[in-house]
């Protein structure tokens, strides 16, 4: 079994100056939910996700290796400089900061170079749609491009299973963007390869209902979050229903594996709905309780029950630790859904907003 010591490095056979990556890494949305943790970004329950293709972030990772006269404290220091849309970001600087803390025993190299990050999205700011999973995912690709520098040996597989590792410890989700369609992250017993350490590319047959899936962010809120992801992963560690939620998603997994396989739509619809609801279920019961639904999520939650049962389209909605709503469908249905969604439910959406993405392949080298 791999441990998180097999990514530690012994030694760089190689060594570069200077130099730039590039990389997009997409969003993702999780069927399966994650919701609590352990200690070091290991997640207390399995979790599946679509990765997406249109909403992503966009990092540019310059280095410049220090200069050995450079004064100590710099030398033995982590030095970047944060740049957002072109513009320095200073508020986004001590959370990189954590992140470079908390990766250094698997880049040793991090303090022999200064860094210019230079990060964009492709969907807005603050418009509700997590970026920590997509920015964390992208810039941790950039370092592996780094360290395969360093290190011209490395194998592909090794190279995307540090990658995804990475990423998850600057949040967790964002292990789940790297690569791959359908990824797993989470040890789970009937899903081989499956790992608490980094996503991977969910390995069994994948009927052709669930290619190309659709899913259309109805943006509700574009708000702050009144609690965030770091707090309510917490407080799930004295939760009254915690044992039996963590039970839960293995047993809604192993239904995927089948109904993957098979293409049932309807049995799909019901363990994702489901789902979702159970994390805000969560949310409502944990204490300090909080609800990061806002009125018109359930607005369009009952006209998604009331669309389906009246055409019988399969078309069904997942939501994250917020307010907005993902409504997913197959691809053979997007004309009537998307006439829906238009007719019926941009009414609900903050300034009309809504984003048309896709299921895409992770993370891309530009």
């Amino acid at each position: 079994m791999i441990s998180a010591n097999d990514f530690i490095p012994s030694q760089y056979t190689h060594s570069i100056e200077e130099g730039n990556f590039q990389w997009s890494a997409p969003s993702n949305i999780a069927l399966v939910k994650y919701w609590g943790k352990k200690d070091n970004q290991i997640p207390a329950n399995p979790s599946v996700s679509f990765t997406l293709n249109n909403c992503k972030t966009i990092t540019k990772l310059a280095f410049a290796k220090k200069n050995t006269s450079t004064a100590l404290n710099i030398k033995d220091d982590f030095s970047f400089d944060l740049l957002f849309e072109g513009q320095p970001k200073e508020d986004f600087k001590p959370k990189i900061q954590k992140f470079l803390e908390r990766i250094e025993i698997y880049l040793p190299f991090l303090k022999d170079y200064h860094f210019t990050i230079d990060t964009e999205n492709t969907f807005p700011h603050s418009s509700g749609i997590a970026s920590s999973a997509s920015g964390m995912a992208a810039l941790a690709m950039n370092l592996m491009s780094l360290e395969k520098a360093l290190n011209p040996e490395m194998t592909k597989e090794y190279f995307y299973q540090k990658a995804s590792l990475l990423a998850r410890l600057g949040s967790g989700s964002a292990c789940r963007s790297v690569k791959g369609q359908v990824v797993v992250w989470g040890n789970h017993a009937n899903i081989s390869g499956s790992s608490d350490l980094f996503g991977v590319e969910f390995p069994n047959a994948i009927h052709a209902n669930f290619k190309n899936f659709q899913d259309t962010i109805l943006l509700v809120d574009k708000g702050e979050k009144q609690v965030s992801s770091t707090i309510g992963h917490d407080l799930m560690h004295n939760h009254p229903f915690a044992e039996r939620r963590f039970a839960q998603a293995h047993e809604n997994l192993d239904q995927l594996i089948s109904i993957f396989e098979s293409g049932n739509l309807d049995e799909f619809i019901k363990i994702v709905e489901r789902e979702a609801l159970t994390l805000h279920a969560m949310m409502m019961t944990s204490m300090p309780y909080f609800i990061l639904m806002k009125p018109n999520t359930l607005e369009i939650i009952n006209a998604i029950w009331k669309f389906r049962n009246e055409t019988t389209i399969p078309v069904c909605f997942t939501l994250d630790a917020g307010a907005n709503v993902h409504v997913l469908y197959p691809e053979n249905v997007a004309e009537k859904v998307l006439q829906f969604i238009q007719h019926e439910l941009v009414g609900y959406c903050q300034n009309g907003q809504y984003i048309c993405d896709e299921i895409g392949n992770g993370a891309v080298l530009l």
